[in-house]
This record gives structure tokens, sequence and C-alpha cells, in this order.
């Protein structure tokens, strides 16, 4: 489950990121915005916080699988 973010709220993130954005501009992101929030918590909910990578990346070689 996600909270969707409102025009305010994006302003908001848009203002402490320097961004001086125009409310058209603010209106035409914020359904993107809200749909990456909302596909991000749907991914989230697939995978448990217990599941670990298929591999690991070892720069120092000494995990090698035999």
């Amino acid at each position: 489950m996600y909270q969707q973010i409102l025009i305010d709220d994006l302003r908001i993130l848009a203002e402490r990121a320097g961004l001086n954005l125009s409310e058209d501009e603010l209106r035409r992101l914020l359904a993107g915005v809200n749909r990456s929030k909302q596909q991000a918590a749907e991914l989230r909910e697939l995978f448990a916080s217990t599941d670990e990578p298929a591999s690991i990346f070892d720069l120092t070689g000494e995990h090698k699988i035999k």
C-alpha cells in the first residue's frame, strides 16, 4: 500500500531539491510520480526482506564457488 502524493507535497519536494517548477509542470509530473510510487510498493510486496540475491559480487575472490 502506498500513499499518493498531492500536488502541494510535490511542490514542497521540488523546492527542497532546488527546483522552481510551474503549476503546469507540477501537474504533469504528479501522475508519473504517483505511478512510480505505486510500482515501487508493488515490487516491495513481491520480495520479503529475508530474500537473498541469487549471486554475490566479491572483489577479493575469497568466496569462490567449488
